[in-house]
């Protein structure tokens, strides 16, 4: 019985030790040259890591930060990913959640992480390579482990302003990654070509399903992404097969016409998820490789990657929708009404919920969030199960399959990231020259639009919200606005913000 993300590594090293395990621009290495890497950084990182506390990974994607993951289950602690793109205040804010042991980085990167993290140590991954495996040492580690033991800690976007760290174990991984593999027949014959940061959980599918069965993970450099003929080409020359994207990503390739350029034949899965799949992107993509294999995968964070699929039919119409599937094995996904009853009729809308070993273990140091989200079963009154309450509503259609039917609340599904549009408000008002804002969500024109009243430009607005949000948490519209409309209860008056704008991008 596996218990342990590094049975993994371990079965695959020992049956194929020369296999290329990871490739990224500056290196490749086997299934042995990465199990050797990960134990060295293993027995370095003891000296600052015991069993169940974090580290931080400020790396850009790379086989080299692979090797720190694995490295930091080897010492038996859990990762969270630093990802130096997120600008120098929200790093700072998601170290201070974490609290990181440590922080790992490379010696060319040692200076800005010693400025951003001024209250962590830091050690660099050419200083952890200096030391020889401890063979003691680490076996010890090994026989405590269990497989409720977190294995990383995701951050997203939290409605009180500070991010959230979505704690994931072992546990959850196996399961899920078992069912995945089999699923959708993914083998060590696969390259599977790597789109999303390591900070977010898609890449959680690429880095494991490869370590199970022993296939190549290819690390797409991100510059490739805004040259898609050099992308088109880099999925060519490594013979990629595997492509398990955020629909923005695929989006891309489409929208620039870039299988007209050239078509990657070896590719015969694409799995995508994060976002509506927008027809005319799938149409592209099904008339240039007609034979891969199609799957919609739906799920949040909080319950390991994903928690429904759908394997698309090539004869079926989708021109109303792609549904958003039935449950993965192992896990029970189901509709609940406003009293929490069971929802069992079709077409009739409920809150989805999860149960199962697929879920998180919670937020990490976050009791409140916990406690609104994670909740007792409330079709269980007899002894303790969690479900964890999605806060996306969704219908079971006369196919006895799940359609996605938006939010109960404030979250948006946006560039495939689960965002609070509470916490870019905070962020917003917190600036000088902002008295009033509120943020908004165009789902059918997949546009994130802020309003606000006050003195500051646009655009010094814009290049401030820079400095303290990712990219893809500011509004790519700015409106200013004389003053907020109101409801008769004196609240702002959503519905006649969005009418100002009439789905067209305002100057």
């Amino acid at each position: 019985m596996r218990c342990n993300v590094l049975d993994y590594l371990e079965r695959s090293r020992a049956v194929m030790p020369d296999k290329c395990a990871v490739i990224d621009e500056r290196e490749q290495l086997t299934y042995e040259q990465l199990y050797e890497k990960s134990r060295r950084i293993g027995t370095a990182l003891c000296k600052w890591v015991s069993q169940g506390q974090p580290v931080g990974v400020y790396l850009d994607k790379c086989a080299d930060a692979l090797c720190v993951f694995l490295g930091t289950v080897y010492a038996g602690g859990f990762y969270s990913v630093l990802n130096p793109e997120l600008p120098k205040a929200r790093l700072a804010q998601i170290a201070g959640v974490l609290s990181p042991r440590v922080i790992v980085t490379r010696q060319e990167n040692a200076a800005a992480a010693a400025e951003i993290f001024p209250d962590f140590p830091i050690v660099t991954v050419e200083q952890l390579m200096q030391s020889e495996p401890d063979e003691a040492r680490l076996s010890n580690v090994r026989r405590r482990a269990v497989d409720t033991d977190p294995l990383y800690v995701n951050f997203t976007s939290g409605s009180t302003g500070t991010p959230k760290g979505i704690v994931v174990a072992h546990r959850s991984v196996l399961d899920f990654i078992g069912c995945f593999t089999e699923l959708f027949g993914i083998t060590g014959e696969d390259v599977i070509a790597n789109q999303a940061p390591f900070d977010f959980d898609v890449s959680v599918k690429d880095i494991y399903s490869a370590l199970s069965v022993g296939a190549t993970l290819l690390i797409v450099p991100r510059h490739l992404f805004s040259a898609p003929a050099a992308l088109i080409d880099f999925l060519c020359e490594h013979r990629a097969t595997t492509m398990i994207w955020a629909v923005s990503a695929l989006c891309l390739i489409t929208t620039f016409h870039a299988l007209d350029y050239r078509v990657p034949e070896t590719v015969n899965k694409v799995l995508f998820s994060g976002e509506v799949m927008p027809a005319k992107a799938l149409a592209d993509l099904r008339r240039h490789l007609p034979d891969a294999m199609y799957v919609n995968l739906y799920g949040p964070t909080e319950i390991t990657c994903n928690c429904t699929y759908h394997i698309l039919q090539k004869d079926r119409d989708y021109s109303g929708g792609i549904p958003i599937g039935i449950p993965f094995p192992n896990e029970d996904v189901f509709l609940l009404d406003g009293e929490n009853h069971r929802i069992t009729e079709p077409e009739k809308p409920g809150e989805l919920c999860v149960r199962g070993t697929a879920l998180a273990l919670g937020y990490y140091r976050c009791p409140e969030q916990n406690a609104a989200h994670f909740v007792q079963n409330p079709l269980n009154p007899n002894y303790p199960e969690l479900i964890y309450r999605t806060g996306d509503l969704a219908r079971c259609d006369e196919n006895g399959e799940l359609v996605f039917s938006g939010r109960k609340d404030f979250q948006i599904k946006y560039m495939g990231h689960r965002i609070e549009l509470e916490e870019i408000e905070r962020e917003m008002a917190a600036i000088d020259g902002v008295e009033r804002c509120c943020c908004l969500f165009d789902e059918k024109r997949s546009r994130l639009k802020g309003f606000y009243v006050g003195s500051i430009e646009k655009e010094a607005l814009h290049a401030a919200m820079r400095r303290a949000l990712p990219e893809f948490m500011i509004p790519g519209i700015l409106r200013q606005v004389e003053a907020m409309p109101l409801t008769k209860n004196g609240k702002i008056d959503r519905k006649a913000l969005a009418e100002l704008t009439g789905g067209k991008r305002s100057q």
